[in-house]
């Protein structure tokens, strides 16, 4: 995520400072005035309202988001007809990817259960007039289809009345349709239709950056009411909670990538994690796969010895459609919450979690707090109070960190994979035994 600054504070220094007033507030009237009516007043009248009116704020600009990040991407492969092979291979890779991420994640999460213990009905009842707030997206996921109801519930009738009815996963799939359609017609007319809904997209991005300065003071109040009731059990869940996203981002980065580095791409990990870990220090520090893609270029170019024009499509399209520690990031963050509030889900809302996290990885936007409105818009669906997601954003900078980290390897991981079956590899790659050993002629 990009450093955004007033004052001379960063925008995540905020947030922290943010979350530890709510935190520290609340835990003061949980040890001191707990069941005071002042308290039950300031959660009601103010701190309450207040994270409303950001989550609000969010949902009413997440259906443009998604639906124009989604097309622009799938979109912006025009290289894909001239690359071919390459470009399908990026795509499928990237799903592939995306998919083994969100399920390592899904199956971390449900043995370690990081957010179960908690009372239920405390729970409940502590968000049940956020939850009435957000009731058009909450009761939706009370109603969601099962069996093959939900998987023809995937393609809308009506694609305006599935965004009126915040069916994300309907409004994704049309997204990507239409994108397909966008890549597949080439014309004046089509050039501008797909400027316009770039233009949505920056818009939609720039509002979004615009409510997240919010963030600061609506962390402060989620906190507040939280810890208010939870109280230092809610210390102990957060520490679970990040324990459980770092365990999943680092089975990917040190087992599935470099499997598929000596399976499809047929390199040494040690080889590639060596040249690439300049790139991997500035996502690292930036927390941003914008501003390390640069980087990425340079060590593709120069350390891994990858074509140009593979490496510069791989990485770009990457850079916003391959985020395997974001799919991580939300499928852990919406499994502790439905744990942490009670909410059981089925294995087909599960899987139903796995599909929206793949695509909202392609779909996040590469702004502070881009994932927000994806985990947000998933827990409604299925029926975890989306307020809860105050719970996890003051410890978010640090997984930020890390996951982006984890994004930018698998872009480079990609890069490598997508190289190996091109004919106009550099000798300096085809020659060395430790880098492609088995390069097909």
């Amino acid at each position: 995520m990009n450093e955004g600054r007033a004052g001379g504070i960063s925008l995540q220094m905020q947030m922290l400072i943010g979350f530890g007033i709510g935190l520290a507030g609340g835990l003061v009237a949980n040890l001191t005035q707990s069941g005071a009516a002042w308290v039950d007043i300031v959660t009601t009248y103010l701190t309450g309202p207040i994270g409303q009116i950001f989550l609000r704020l969010l949902f009413m600009l997440v259906i443009p988001l998604l639906f124009s990040a989604l097309v622009v991407g799938i979109a912006e492969m025009g290289d894909i007809r001239a690359l071919k092979r390459a470009g399908i291979k990026t795509l499928l890779l990237t799903a592939g990817l995306s998919a083994v991420a969100v399920v390592l994640a899904l199956t971390v999460v449900n043995i370690f259960r990081p957010g179960a213990g908690v009372d239920p009905v405390l729970a409940q009842s502590l968000l049940e007039e956020a939850r009435q707030g957000a009731g058009a997206i909450v009761s939706k996921g009370a109603e969601m289809p099962s069996g093959i109801a939900a998987f023809l519930a995937i393609i809308p009738n009506n694609v305006i009345a599935a965004a009126a009815d915040n069916d994300i996963l309907a409004v994704m799939f049309f997204a990507l349709v239409f994108g397909i359609g966008l890549l597949l017609v080439n014309t004046p007319q089509t050039e501008k239709l797909q400027d316009a809904i770039e233009g949505i997209f920056h818009v939609t991005m720039r509002l979004i950056g615009i409510v997240v300065r919010m963030a600061p003071l609506a962390i402060a109040c989620f906190m507040f009411n939280l810890a208010a009731v939870f109280g230092w059990d809610l210390l102990v869940r957060l520490g679970a909670y990040a324990g459980v996203v770092l365990l999943a981002l680092g089975l990917h980065m040190f087992v599935v990538y470099p499997l598929a580095l000596r399976v499809l791409g047929g390199v040494s990990p040690l080889w590639f994690f060596r040249g690439s870990q300049e790139a991997m220090v500035m996502a690292f520090s930036t927390a941003s796969s914008n501003a390390t893609l640069p980087t990425a270029l340079r060590v593709a170019d120069r350390n891994l010895h990858l074509p140009g024009r593979i490496s510069r499509f791989v990485l770009t399209i990457g850079a916003t459609a391959n985020q395997n520690g974001t799919a991580i990031f939300e499928g852990v963050t919406v499994l502790f919450l439905a744990q942490f509030f009670g909410v059981e889900l089925s294995l087909a809302q599960q899987t139903m979690v796995l599909i929206v996290c793949i695509l909202g990885g392609i779909g996040t936007a590469g702004v502070p707090a881009g994932s927000l409105p994806v985990v947000a818009l998933i827990l409604g669906m299925v029926g975890v109070p989306p307020e809860g997601i105050g719970l996890v954003l003051g410890v978010d900078r640090f997984l930020d960190m890390c996951r982006t980290t984890l994004n930018v390897t698998g872009d480079l991981t990609a890069a490598v994979i997508v190289s190996r079956d091109e004919q106009d590899l550099p000798a300096a790659v085809t020659d060395d035994p430790v880098a492609f050993e088995a390069h097909p002629s």
